[in-house]
């Protein structure tokens, strides 16, 4: 890769001088070019096109900082230029990035037709509009991280001016070039998902995560790293639930200084679920293994990316992240390693096939070697029902709960499941079908929130419903709890409760089972993965009889008298024949599969499958665990 230096001397020689470039920053992987005569690029759009296509890399023009008009005036001059439709909530400026952050309910009326409102607003103030989508309904994450970023945009430049030097460092010429892969989480089992990429040059982490059902063993082997934490180059997240990111800011406590790269959805849902696990752990009297200010500290570290757009992340990587359709910016990781080295996808978690939330899967990739991919439902057995028999099972157990007088409790995810039965049940509530109160308790509301500033992430049916401002997360039939009013709802009867957490591991849903649990009137009705070794795990497969603690600090044994019912079909991850059809589609066809995220007998028994039936190798290794790739 070419270094700095040599890339400002490509930069120059394609522009023409009327561009007025004054100045060229590395931002992370992104290139900044400063100009005094902006106009010239709007003018001559194929410009930039043309920089960002030779270098391959994602141009930003800003305004030379002697061109920007002061903020009070410049606030003034937007609410001008922008129409009042748009209703924009908050105008911030960042004067280290040459910067206007505005957030608005209709941020398509602040870009303006091609560009237009948007070109304004540099035109008659300088500063370049980065423009955010507010949340339909009030989301206390999403404000206070947009504040953040905001009150440390200098550091945060910083930051990245730091990771530049890292991308686009001067390469080890090495004849003996190779690529490894190092199992440190998630390998035979399901949870604290981890794994350490290495080249001779480079050093890559692919999720760092917990796993939340286990006391033994909750933390990936990070021990196992013969290097300091700082001598890793960069983190890539797939999604932000907690088996996969529920560890990052642990590595900033340790020492880490580098990148974490993901989607914007999953950067401030990973910071509520991280939140949230400190928070349930210091209520339990446990001594959590980071704090809040490394979660703060991390995010100011977090470089959102685009699905397919190709990030040079290191001197020999280049990360593009693609659609996985398991929660709201959920990816998987292609990386090209090396001069065409090896191609490699982690699959993370996907789902391959039918969700009210999110479009298909991406399968097709312009090069694949080795595709390391999930298992959570890859036994023999794991066979879902159609979608459609699976909705009318729920709809069935809700309404004969409720006729006799009970409540249905559901435990879910609080990101992710939680808003795909959402989805179900407000299209009920439409159709006419169920006419009852469902109650959301835990961080689902929080995360719904955060939903509907993304709107270009999920289905279009759900995408249109949030931009006409009639977003089903917010419809009538939803009603936030208040725990103070847990007991009334619990006392009154007939009502749906979706609660977190989904493997009745903590949160509000255990604080609902043991109100719920010994009255056979009421309903547990499990629609997601139970970890082994969880509370909801155990009721599933028959227990009947659990401990719990009772308000006077002494254990009792609390008797499940409730119905109990499983329902598969809304789970985000897929079932066998999915992961199948999802290997047999993929382009090209991997020549090498190492199979993860699965109990031991599921991923070994796919990892059997995938050999035998696709003729590539396949296999599933144990947690430390190492393999050559090139």
């Amino acid at each position: 890769m070419e270094g700095i230096e040599e890339i400002k001397a490509r930069i120059k020689e394609v522009l023409p001088a009327e561009a007025e470039v004054t100045k060229i920053e590395f931002e992370g992987p992104e290139i900044a070019l400063y100009t005094k005569n902006p106009r010239a690029f709007f003018e001559n759009e194929n410009l930039v096109a043309r920089v960002a296509s030779e270098l391959k890399k994602r141009i930003n023009i800003r305004t030379d900082k002697s061109l920007l008009k002061d903020p009070a005036e410049a606030k003034e001059k937007i609410l001008e230029i922008v129409p009042k439709e748009a209703d924009i909530r908050d105008i911030k400026f960042n004067d280290g990035f040459s910067e206007v952050v505005i957030e608005a309910l209709k941020p398509g009326l602040v870009i303006g037709k091609e560009g237009s409102t948007s070109k304004a607003i540099i035109l008659e103030t300088g500063w370049t509009p980065k423009i955010n989508r507010a949340p339909t309904s009030k989301s206390d994450i999403l404000r206070g991280i947009r504040h953040h970023l905001h009150k440390y945009h200098k550091e945060r430049k910083e930051i990245l001016k730091n990771v530049a030097k890292r991308i686009y460092k001067e390469m080890h010429i090495n004849n003996n070039y190779w690529v490894r892969v190092v199992f440190l989480g998630g390998f035979r089992e399901v949870g604290r998902s981890c794994i350490l990429l290495e080249t001779n040059e480079t050093r890559i982490l692919l999720d760092c995560g917990i796993n939340v059902a286990s006391n033994k063993e909750p933390y990936p082997y990070l021990d196992a790293l013969h290097f300091p934490m700082d001598e890793i180059d960069a983190v890539i997240i797939t999604h932000a639930h907690l088996d996969h990111a529920g560890f990052v800011p642990y590595l900033f406590r340790h020492g880490y200084k580098g990148p974490v790269y993901c989607t914007e959805p999953t950067r401030d849902l990973m910071v509520l679920l991280q939140f949230d696990y400190i928070d349930v752990l210091v209520k339990e009297g446990k001594e959590p293994p980071y704090t809040e200010q490394d979660v703060k500290h991390m995010v100011k570290h977090c470089i959102p990316r685009d699905y397919n757009e190709v990030t040079d992340i290191a001197p020999d990587v280049r990360l593009t992240l693609h659609n996985a359709a398991h929660i709201l910016g959920s990816a998987s990781v292609h990386l090209h390693i090396g001069q065409g080295d090896h191609n490699l996808l982690y699959s993370g978690d996907i789902k391959y096939g039918f969700t009210r939330l999110f479009d298909n899967v991406d399968t097709k990739y312009p090069r694949l070697e080795t595709l390391i991919i999930e298992s959570t439902y890859g036994g023999k057995q794991d066979i879902q029902p159609n979608r459609q028999r699976a909705e009318q099972m729920l709809l069935e157990i809700i309404n004969e709960t409720i006729q006799r007088g009970g409540n249905v409790l559901i435990p879910v995810f609080a990101v992710g499941r939680g808003q795909e039965i959402m989805l179900v049940l407000e299209n009920f509530y439409r159709r006419g079908e169920f006419n009852g109160k469902c109650y959301i308790d835990g961080m689902t509301a929080e995360a719904s929130a955060i939903h509907t500033a993304y709107p270009e992430h999920l289905r279009e049916s759900v995408r249109r419903r949030i931009l006409q401002n009639d977003s089903p997360f917010t419809s009538e039939m939803f009603e936030i709890v208040k725990e103070n009013e847990r007991q009334e709802i619990i006392n009154n009867g007939g009502s749906v409760i979706i609660a977190s957490s989904g493997m009745l591991t903590g949160g509000p849903s255990v604080e609902y089972l043991k109100a719920l649990a010994e009255d056979e009137k009421n309903a547990l009705v499990f629609v997601g993965y139970q970890g082994e070794g969880s509370l909801g795990r155990k009721i599933q497969t028959g227990t009947r009889t659990i401990p719990i603690m009772a308000k006077n600090g002494k254990t009792k044994a609390l008797k499940i008298n409730m119905r109990v019912e499983t329902v598969e079909g809304f789970s985000g991850h897929s079932d066998r024949n999915q992961l199948i059809n999802y290997v047999k589609n993929l382009r090209p066809k991997p020549k090498r599969a190492i199979v993860n995220h699965g109990e031991q007998s599921k991923a070994i028994s796919f990892a059997n499958f995938i050999s035998t039936r696709f003729k590539t190798r396949a296999i599933a290794p144990q947690n430390l665990d190492a393999k050559r790739l090139a």
